[in-house]
């Protein structure tokens, strides 16, 4: 790791006593990592600058910058390699991170050390040490840090968590979630760390449940927050992972959190599912059950005549943009609200390599880059396993092998195993 604290960048506007910046002043804002996903930031980025909330002044990224016509680059803006010299010239008072997980935390102590705020793409860290280790940082700088859980800015979340609260679903037994997808080989070849334990012996974990799925562990871990009143401290997860492909990390998985607070938590994921379920917690209680469909924001809770799309997202960069402004507005999804899910995220970094499925379990549609291979069954077991709150080896699933179990101490580290 780098000296966080090498070539600090001087403020790009005087500080106030608050911290926060002159009435007035347009934040200026830098991508690192501005292609591929950073392509979706750079859109968001480019409505805010349209409307004149901040000013896009740099793009960095290892390969040439891909144009976006619904992201053009606005004249001036500058383009680097290295978000070091981007931090020393550039000077941004925001800057949005979105590379491979594992570069995370170098990078985002290099914005903190640049005194600028950040909004850090999922997961933001990969250790509870390194959770730590970057919580101090943001401390010691004053600055502000959101993580990249877009989903947490749903209304249909609040509209959840409130009705839990209020007691509509009465006593919250259980949360879980389901969801299948397909990913075909294509998606393996994207990066040198997709599919990838580790790289250059850092942990990369680019799983199922680390990345594209990391949505629904999270929102669970948000309906339990309110279910439990209290931020959700996990002290056991179980984790059984199943893949189809020669990766070394999970395309399928089942998950069970048990916390200090709040009910269990049951995850039920794959990315080679037969039929395609978008994403659904579903929440139930003793005076009744509630589902979100979280990617579409379709919301069912009791005495509902069916599932209704509850209207409106958050932003994450305007919601940041919006506390720099004034600090008494809260960050959606702030680094301390992740703490639960970088506890699990670790859980999951020590679980054994993923077990191979084969033969007449796994089909095959497509050719070449575009090839698909799915689960038979996976879709009505992951169902099964989400309403029962069960892992696939507790189903009597033939081929599903018992689950790596680790036991969370008071200060946070995982012991265990199979």
């Amino acid at each position: 790791m780098t000296d966080a604290g090498a070539g600090r960048a001087a403020p790009a506007y005087p500080r106030t006593g608050t911290g926060s910046p002159p009435a007035g002043a347009v934040p200026r804002v830098a991508v690192v990592g501005a292609n591929g996903h950073g392509r979706s930031h750079r859109r968001v980025i480019a409505a805010l600058h349209a409307a004149g909330r901040l000013r896009l002044v740099a793009l960095v990224d290892v390969r040439p910058i891909e144009e976006d016509p619904a992201a053009p680059v606005p004249d001036g803006a500058a383009r680097h390699t290295d978000h070091r010299e981007m931090l020393r010239t550039a000077r941004p008072d925001v800057v949005v991170v979105c590379t491979p997980p594992h570069t995370h935390l170098p990078i985002a102590l290099d914005v903190l050390a640049a005194d600028a705020d950040l909004l850090l793409e999922k997961p933001p860290v990969l250790s509870i040490a390194e959770h730590r280790e970057l919580a101090a940082a943001l401390d010691a700088s004053g600055r502000a840090c959101q993580v990249g859980f877009q989903a947490l800015g749903s209304a249909a979340l609040t509209e959840l968590t409130d009705a839990v609260r209020a007691g509509r679903l009465g006593t919250v037994t259980g949360i879980a979630t389901v969801a299948a997808w397909q990913r075909a080989d294509a998606y393996y070849a994207r990066a040198p760390w997709a599919g990838r334990r580790t790289l250059h012996g850092r942990p990369v974990l680019d799983g199922a449940l680390a990345n594209p799925l990391a949505h629904a562990v999270m929102q669970c871990l948000a309906v339990a927050e309110a279910a439990g009143s209290a931020p959700v401290e996990p002290t056991r997860v179980e984790v059984e992972r199943y893949r189809v492909r020669p990766i070394e990390v999970d395309d399928t998985a089942t998950l069970r959190v048990s916390s200090r607070s709040g009910p269990p938590i049951l995850a039920a994921v794959t990315l080679a599912g037969e039929d395609f379920v978008a994403g659904e917690v579903i929440v139930t209680g003793t005076a009744g059950r509630a589902v979100l469909e979280y990617p579409t924001d379709r919301l069912l809770l009791p005495g509902d005549a069916g599932a209704r799309e509850v209207p409106g997202r958050q932003g994450l960069l305007a919601n940041l943009l919006d506390h720099r402004v004034n600090p008494a507005v809260p960050l959606i999804a702030p680094l301390a609200r992740t703490a639960g899910f970088t506890a699990v995220l670790e859980a999951v970094t020590a679980a054994p390599e993923p077990t191979l499925l084969g033969g007449d379990l796994v089909a095959a549609t497509g050719d070449g880059p575009e090839r698909v291979l799915t689960v038979r069954g996976i879709n009505r077991l992951l169902r099964r396993a989400a309403d029962e709150g069960a892992l696939l080896s507790e189903l009597a699933v033939p081929w599903a092998v018992g689950p790596h179990r680790a036991d969370l101490t008071a200060g946070g580290t995982a012991a265990g195993g199979s």
